[in-house]
């Protein structure tokens, strides 16, 4: 009886897999993350379904230019009517173009933010994240912690056994996505897709204990998802895949840029001119893991909120714990409450310098300002 039972087990176990492992072929897909929100079905929404109504903060003034920060845009032009030229889902969109600086990426299309905010959450979801940040006024989505199952290795007792008991297997790995949207001059998007990655390692010589420990954004990832999105807004996947592979060099970006630490500040200074150094610290900030709360281009300031690592003391090694360390919006302790900060451009003809201020809009050049400079420089050298 027992060993009728065990054959029966090992027989369905291996059925499972084998279908999963024929699906996971034919789909070829080599990334499969998972979170407590699971997959979603793909939404088929009509291509001439309309924008009821667009949201008053991504609207131009009336000068014609775009407005200065996200705060401004929320409190400034209403809402007009509806339109029926507006569609929310494209049936196709040959006009998005993916954009290159060394290892930057990133996503140009004539679509308005808030017509393509909505589209932005449906594709995380449907990818198996779960969206934890979602602040539409300063351009800003994120994503839970996940773990791209699809690195698990497909040996023969995992493909029998374990996928009955799959949840025992880790790759050791989570990786959380953040999407930032900005408005381009013309009233399209420009999108950015940031990576950060945690790794559990063994921290005691008889590997009984672990710990998160952060480990490097990786560019070619983050081009994939750029590459996926451009899939979802209509383009087909063949050209989106020819577009990775040799995007369109963005203006004045021939040259790699030089970043230094200005001496005696909590400042550094960038060989590159506003617009490019603009793009390149805002990536920068995201991938560092800074909270963006605010930006205003026209006055070169970006508005971020950031936690002394050094008094944030917690016993816990879960890449939720440095989340909260680093200040993605979940609270915490009043001694690791993150402190607001202004990480302040200034054009200097082709160079700009970057530099940490307080709330007041001071030089703010004391260990925590130094410290923010000092992730800066080492994403952005």
């Amino acid at each position: 009886m027992n060993l009728r039972l065990n054959a029966f087990l090992l027989a369905a176990a291996a059925l499972a897999a084998g279908c999963s492992t024929v699906d996971g072929f034919l789909g070829g897909d080599k990334l499969d993350y998972r979170s407590q929100a699971g997959k979603t079905n793909p939404l088929e929404v009509p291509p001439d379904l309309t924008q009821l109504a667009r949201d008053g903060r991504y609207q131009p003034q009336a000068s014609g230019t775009v407005s200065a920060s996200a705060s401004a845009l929320q409190a400034g032009t209403p809402a007009p009517a509806a339109t029926a030229a507006t569609a929310v889902a494209p049936a196709a969109l040959s006009s998005v173009s993916m954009q290159r600086d060394g290892q930057q990426r990133w996503l140009k299309l004539p679509i308005a933010p808030d017509v393509l905010w909505p589209q932005l959450r449906t594709f995380w979801e449907e990818r198996g994240f779960a969206v934890v940040v979602d602040n539409a006024q300063a351009g800003v989505m994120e994503t839970d912690w996940a773990e791209n199952r699809a690195k698990i290795p497909s040996d023969f007792i995992r493909n029998t056994v374990g996928r009955v008991l799959d949840s025992l297997y880790s790759t050791g790995e989570r990786d959380k996505f953040r999407t930032r949207v900005e408005r381009s001059a013309d009233g399209g998007s420009e999108i950015y897709i940031s990576h950060r990655r945690m790794e559990e390692v063994f921290v005691s010589p008889q590997q009984d204990r672990t710990m998160w420990t952060a480990r490097a954004a990786d560019p070619q990832l983050e081009a994939e998802f750029l590459s996926r999105l451009m899939v979802k807004l209509g383009v087909r996947e063949e050209a989106a895949r020819a577009t990775v592979a040799a995007p369109a060099a963005a203006p004045g970006t021939t040259a790699a840029p030089r970043a230094r630490l200005v001496a005696g500040s909590a400042a550094l200074q960038l060989d590159e001119g506003f617009d490019r150094a603009w793009r390149r610290v805002g990536l920068a900030l995201d991938r560092s893991g800074f909270t963006v709360e605010d930006r205003d281009r026209a006055g070169g300031l970006y508005y971020v909120r950031y936690a002394d690592p050094r008094r944030a003391g917690s016993s816990s090694d879960e890449p939720g714990f440095l989340a909260r360390l680093f200040s993605f919006g979940r609270g915490g302790d009043d001694a690791a409450a993150p402190g607001r900060y202004r990480v302040a451009l200034k054009s200097e003809g082709e160079r700009t310098t970057v530099s940490v201020q307080n709330p007041q809009g001071t030089p703010e050049n004391g260990d925590i300002g130094q410290r923010i400079i000092g992730l800066l420089v080492e994403d952005l050298k």
